[in-house]
């Protein structure tokens, strides 16, 4: 469902010297220059700097919707959108905002009544790939249509590889993503474990069950923090003055081999004499510069990072089952790892808890598509994690959405008083859903169609599940649920919510107060070349 963008005509809605275009997908050039080419919702506004006050409460409800579902932002903001767009008919008829409020309230409250009653279908207790690939394709399939049925498999194996024992305790941290440029998204695999794009910086290329030490300070000679100047005044003073600090490197080196140290994670650079060192010593050496993955291997191989460079105690140090090198593609990557049971080597005794990690390798031509493939599988994981904890799903296609606006219709027509008006737009207002569906699917005149046909078809005995056909197969309608077309509970819920929410705060407002940019006068613009000859 492609994201719609208003057209700003006299509205100041983004920042000064923007510009649009109209398209399927939005090609975003964000204020560093970067290209984003994506429809997901939650990058476009993450990208935009949007100054309206009004907007900005909307882009804020997308937001919160991100934070606690990762999915269906783009629903909030069309269907906060279109409640505005709706309340204007109402404010025009003379209705008072907060008659158009309260009769908001109530159709939200009746539409989340009525979406408890709709859930067809759930999560099996046992899960099953197939059975999790299922649930996400359709969040999927709204970010890389054509794809999904590849990107959901990997995206259920690596989250069943990293399942914990209670489901409901799933971290989307734990399903990472690697990009590798070159070949084709069907080589793209999961990997179990932590994959850095790279390789170690020593001789060594691979360790089973070793001790790990984690710094985040440099693995170089320790320069002081002031500067000094050592007057050397023969050869030998400068030979002793270097044999000190190399004794001195050495020393450390040794004390944490001794430790029992096989590998080593740092966190900055790695000089070439401790390099040297480490090698003699047959310590494996990373180095991860992102501190965000550096905390994650902390909590893989469970060990604590440390400021100073020096043996570990044994509270301090990890341990890891697997360091090795792999070739992906012609690319040389790491891969950290802890072999779960039923593993050849597993060892149950082996020290420290273990933390799961899986990482689907992904692989494509060009860096933004594999940006975007990633966003896809950002999505995948993060349905399963509200899956976990709400299993219900619902008919997708559009199909929940046009149920809930003839049952609300039907509530608004029952209720006396002024709210019933702005009960209507409401339950008018959730139509937008399957409406953008077919638009963009099978154009403007043909969408319209396509809805008109859908009502005919929900006013029928059991027509609840009747969606849009994005193929247009037949008369681009179908069954959701015999096409097994679902979509999650909670985040329709969430997002219906959130979209009332933001519609009612900019309705609840009579006055825009702004307070006038910082900055002196701007400098007229001279005529000519300042450089020219008067």
């Amino acid at each position: 469902m492609a994201l719609k963008v208003p057209k700003a005509n006299n509205l100041q809605l983004f920042k000064e010297g923007y510009k649009t275009g109209a398209g399927r997908n939005k090609l975003i050039i964000n204020h560093l220059g970067r290209l984003f080419v994506t429809s997901d919702a939650a990058t476009i506004i993450r990208e935009l700097e949007v100054v309206h006050p009004a907007a900005k409460l909307v882009v804020m409800a997308s937001q919160a919707q991100e934070s606690e579902m990762g999915d269906a932002t783009n629903m909030v903001l069309i269907f906060a959108g279109e409640l505005l767009k709706r309340a204007e008919h109402l404010l025009i008829m003379g209705l008072h905002p907060s008659e158009v409020i309260r009769g908001y309230e109530l159709g939200s409250q009746k539409a989340q009544e009525e979406l408890e009653k709709l859930s067809t279908y759930s999560l099996p207790a046992e899960l099953t790939p197939s059975s999790l690939a299922l649930a996400l394709k359709p969040a999927i399939a709204s970010k890389q249509y054509g794809s999904e049925d590849l990107l959901a498999d990997l995206v259920a194996e690596a989250a069943l590889a990293v399942m914990p024992k209670n489901p409901k305790n799933f971290n989307v941290d734990n399903v990472r993503v690697v990009k590798i440029m070159g070949g084709s998204l069907g080589s793209s695999k999961v990997v179990q474990g932590m994959v850095f794009g790279r390789e170690p910086e020593g001789t060594i290329k691979k360790i089973t069950r070793g001790k790990v030490a984690v710094f985040t300070s440099a693995l170089d000679i320790a320069q002081t923090e002031t500067k000094g100047t050592v007057l050397i005044k023969n050869a030998e003073e400068m030979l002793n003055f270097t044999s000190g600090e190399e004794k001195h490197l050495e020393k450390i080196f040794k004390e944490i081999a001794d430790s029992g140290v096989k590998v080593i994670v740092a966190g900055s650079t790695v000089g070439e004499l401790a390099l040297h060192y480490l090698n003699r010593l047959n310590i494996a050496v990373l180095k991860v510069l992102s501190k965000f993955d550096l905390r994650r291997l902390c909590r893989v191989v469970n060990a604590t990072p440390l400021a100073r460079v020096g043996a570990p105690t044994p509270e301090e140090a990890g341990f890891v089952d697997v360091f090795e090198t792999i070739e992906i593609g012609g690319d040389r990557v790491t891969v950290v790892r802890q072999l779960t049971p039923g593993e050849p080597g597993f060892d149950p005794q082996s020290p420290g808890e273990k933390t799961r990690t899986a990482t689907i390798v992904l692989r494509g031509a060009t860096s933004n598509h594999l940006d975007d493939l990633e966003r896809a599988i950002d999505d995948g994981v993060n349905v399963i994690k509200s899956l976990m904890k709400d299993a219900r799903l619902v008919p997708g296609a559009g199909a929940t959405e046009l149920e809930l606006s003839k049952r609300v219709e039907a509530y608004g027509s029952g209720l006396k008083g002024l709210s019933q008006h702005s009960v209507k737009k409401f339950a008018n207002a959730l139509e937008v859903v399957p409406r953008t569906l077919a638009e963009n699917a099978l154009g403007g005149a043909e969408g319209n169609e396509v809805v008109s046909r859908l009502w005919a078809k929900h006013d029928q005995k059991g027509g609840e599940t009747w969606g849009v056909d994005v193929e247009a197969e037949t008369d681009g309608t179908l069954k959701a649920d015999e096409h097994k077309i679902y979509d999650s509970i909670a985040a329709k819920k969430w997002a219906i919510k959130l979209a009332t929410e933001a519609a009612v705060s900019v309705l609840s407002v009579d006055s825009i107060i702004m307070s006038k940019p910082a900055g002196g006068p701007k400098i007229p613009q001279q005529a000519g070349n300042w450089d020219d000859d008067d």
